[in-house]
């Protein structure tokens, strides 16, 4: 009986079985609740990122071909951001040594600064220069008055008491001083991020290269779409599920398709994609089942290190190695997949490519449902999350099977239902938003 695993049963010499002495061990899936034998979140993501070794090649690219990417260099500035003090308004530049303390003072205006073409004349005692938002403070001013708050007429100006000294005015490095670290070696590269490195000047930057991410699904019962379907098959939906989560991590894609429920097929699509990709990821094939086989592929090739956990939706999930090549093998439920992805490979790929915050963050928000039936597993329902009165309130969705894919359309992201934990309408719970994670 494969898979079974009856134990402790007597045969008799009638030939009869002694029912007392019959147990049964059993086996993980999705979702028997009776298995406790399991690993909990916690466990198996620390044990999961213990493993990972970064990749340390590296390229040069133009800044804007480097947003999403990892710094594989620090950042030190090479230059004072701003490189010159200058001011902050539109107004007149004076020195705060010849403000009036009351009433109003005329000042004589000898010219302009503008932003790029500066005045290059220190200003002298009594003096205002005009200047213009940017524009090189001159030599000896101190000071920028708004133009809204002074009176112009001809080449003179007149500016009144209660200005302070320094106002308006930006200091040379202000932002960022020569020799300043800005960046650290291993920070994924925001559009913030690229406008800072050019405004230090630089042109290139030193990222790690791209991971190579192979990915499949497993099942004799998929097709690709625009293919028709049989009786009892289905469309492969959680290969392009994946190919959205890992195109947003900016890895490189080797697409291999649907490989079938065999088990010398499965062995050398893993060989293969072990020699040409960083990591391999799959879905389906995880379980127990006797169509279930890549769990024996990869044992028969390589090692296996973890596959039963205390999630829901999940449970079975696959973590080996094929020639050195990390394989992580997803459940085949559609919403098993996508959760155990967020949780699991989301944050083994990020660390891969050399980041070190990689785990899904999550805030506190108002429970606006019920939820009465605790579990051995923690549990990750999907949810909407509205705003009442100021306050963020959790709406789950009905159906919470993990065969309806739909329902991660309509949520905004994850509810987090603790081991042994009931919710009861008022409650804080901790949700993760789909925005910090696809």
């Amino acid at each position: 009986m494969p898979f079974a695993w009856y134990a402790g049963w007597t045969q008799q010499e009638s030939g009869n079985i002694d029912m007392h002495d019959q147990t049964i061990e059993h086996q993980p899936s999705c979702e028997d609740e009776l298995n406790t034998g399991l690993l909990t979140v916690t466990q198996a993501q620390e044990r999961i990122l213990d493993g990972v070794s970064p990749v340390t090649g590296s390229e040069r690219l133009p800044v804007r071909e480097a947003l999403g990417r990892v710094l594989a260099q620090e950042i030190v500035s090479p230059i004072d951001v701003p490189s010159h003090t200058n001011s902050a308004m539109d107004g007149y530049a004076v020195r705060a040594a010849d403000m009036p303390e009351t009433g109003v003072r005329e000042f004589p205006v000898p010219g302009t600064s503008w932003a790029g073409r500066p005045w290059l004349e220190p200003i002298e005692p009594g003096q205002a220069v005009q200047i213009m938002t940017g524009g090189m403070m001159p030599e000896g001013a101190d000071t920028v008055v708004m133009q809204e708050q002074v009176e112009r007429d001809g080449d003179t100006v007149r500016i009144g008491s209660g200005h302070r000294a320094g106002q308006n005015v930006r200091a040379a490095g202000e932002d960022l001083a020569t020799g300043q670290p800005v960046f650290s070696a291993g920070r994924q590269l925001t559009a913030a991020d690229i406008g800072v490195l050019a405004s230090l000047g630089l042109a290139e930057v030193s990222v790690y290269r791209c991971l190579r991410v192979a990915f499949f699904s497993t099942g004799d019962e998929l097709r690709g779409v625009g293919e028709p379907l049989g009786p009892g098959e289905i469309y492969d939906s959680n290969r392009y599920t994946l190919h959205g989560m890992l195109s947003r991590l900016g890895v490189e894609l080797l697409d291999l398709g649907v490989v079938r429920d065999r088990r010398e097929a499965l062995r050398q699509v893993f060989s293969d994609a072990a020699t040409i990709a960083d990591v391999v990821i799959t879905s389906g094939g995880v379980s127990v089942g006797e169509e279930d086989h890549v769990r024996i592929a990869i044992e028969q090739l390589g090692s296996i290190s973890m596959w039963r956990l205390r999630i829901k939706p999940g449970k079975p999930l696959v973590l080996g190695r094929v020639e050195g090549t990390p394989i992580i093998g997803l459940p085949g439920n559609p919403v098993s997949a996508f959760v155990t992805g967020l949780l699991f490979v989301r944050p083994f790929l990020l660390k891969m490519q050399g980041l070190s915050d990689v785990l899904p963050a999550s805030y506190p928000v108002t429970a606006g449902f019920e939820w009465t039936r605790p579990g051995i597993r923690r549990e990750f329902l999907r949810a909407q999350v509205r705003n009442e009165n100021g306050e963020a309130i959790a709406e789950i969705y009905p159906h919470q099977g993990s065969g309806v894919l739909s329902s991660t359309c309509w949520a905004d992201g994850l509810v987090v239902i603790p081991e042994e934990t009931t919710v009861a309408r008022g409650d804080r719970v901790q949700f993760m938003p789909f925005g910090e994670l696809l």
